[in-house]
């Protein structure tokens, strides 16, 4: 995981959930953050504005589709893939 990345991203999901960016872990899921479904559209808004990507996100089915929610790692990781460009998804 790129530190940069890793850092704006935490800081992103720490002010959804109210929370400190030191107190979010790569291993925390959402509901154990707390973020209620408006919180992780504001989220995914902010990842958006913030990188410059358009998130593959339906709000009607969050976990369906291609980017990974189910930790904050994996967002991450999705995050740093859409930044990457489509060259990376083809690794």
């Amino acid at each position: 995981m790129r530190p940069d990345v890793q850092d704006k991203i935490l800081s992103i999901i720490a002010r959804e959930a109210a929370m400190e960016p030191a107190e979010v872990r790569p291993d925390m899921t959402l509901d154990e953050l707390g973020l209620d479904s408006l919180g992780l559209v504001e989220m995914i808004f902010a990842i958006e504005e913030t990188f410059g990507v358009s998130v593959p996100f339906n709000a009607n089915e969050p976990t369906q589709g291609e980017f990974d929610i189910s930790s904050v790692g994996a967002i991450v990781r999705a995050v740093e893939r859409l930044i990457s460009g489509p060259q990376a998804a083809l690794a």
